[in-house]
């Protein structure tokens, strides 16, 4: 099949296709005449750089994709997955310390709305507030002065 087809069984452009080729990442390509000529491999390769890409790597990440048939290949492609997993996992404990901390200003906010009679910032502030933990994995830096609503 010519670059076209394979385009439109991947869903992608032979643009995209030429760039995976110019970074190494499809292998050898097989030419008639002046027309590169593809294969089932080639679209299961070019699936294969379209999901990694959707599951948030980078093509420059990808380079032991050629290889991938092989031991070592495999063990490249494992070792990208396990790092990315592990990338995956800080970003949600980072999440989850954005979700205590909103909810804790959800709370306040709460509390300042509950009061009948206008309120001191700090009578507003809900007792869980007062004693919130810093987020695991945030950047240390100075601490700016807490604002109440």
């Amino acid at each position: 099949m010519r670059i076209g087809e394979l385009a439109h069984r991947t869903g992608t452009t032979p643009k995209a296709i030429r760039l995976y080729e110019a970074r190494g990442l499809m292998g050898a390509v097989a030419r008639a005449g002046s027309y590169r000529h593809y294969g089932e491999a080639d679209v299961a390769r070019v699936l294969l750089i379209r999901q990694a890409q959707a599951l948030g790597f980078r093509l420059a990440e990808l380079d032991g994709l050629p290889h991938i048939d092989t031991t070592a290949g495999w063990e490249r492609m494992a070792q990208l997955v396990a790092q990315r997993r592990a990338a995956v996992a800080q970003e949600l404990a980072r999440l989850a310390a954005l979700d205590a901390q909103l909810a804790l200003l959800e709370a306040e906010l709460h509390t300042c709305d509950t009061l009948a009679v206008p309120a001191t910032p700090q009578a507003c502030v809900a007792p869980s507030a007062l004693v919130a933990p810093p987020p695991p994995h945030a950047p240390r830096r100075s601490p700016a002065p807490h604002r109440h609503l």
